[in-house]
């Protein structure tokens, strides 16, 4: 074969290669954020908290980022919890294998993932 021969098999092989449609995700995966974590938990990790309803709790970090999680279960007392307390798995960070304590019952995450500030409350 000449190498005019070869040059054109590789471009139509890329152009092959490049035009392959792409496999998409549902819509529901694609836009589910990633989980995350926050550190230091047990040592200052934490600047502020704001309870939305009975399952979910935004979360400052101390350097300012903000965190939604959400509870595997409901905790009735959340919405007029003063003080809330956090359970890890042996290492100083939270995340979604973590626990919110209420009122001195303890309630599973069922995620922890970045997000904006609260909304503000009317």
């Amino acid at each position: 074969m000449s190498l005019f021969h070869h040059a054109t098999m590789a471009m139509a092989t890329a152009a092959i290669v490049l035009s392959a449609p792409a496999v998409s995700q549902p819509a529901a995966e694609a836009a589910k954020p990633a989980e995350a974590s926050i550190p230091f938990i047990d040592h200052g990790g934490v600047r502020d908290w704001q309870a939305v309803g009975d399952d979910r709790i935004y979360i400052q970090a101390s350097g300012g980022q903000w965190y939604l999680a959400t509870l595997a279960a409901s905790a009735p007392d959340l919405p007029f919890a003063t003080a809330i307390g956090f359970e890890t798995k042996g290492v100083d960070r939270l995340d979604r294998f973590g626990s919110v304590v209420v009122a001195g019952t303890s309630y599973p995450l069922r995620s922890l993932v970045e997000s904006g500030p609260p909304p503000r409350k009317k």
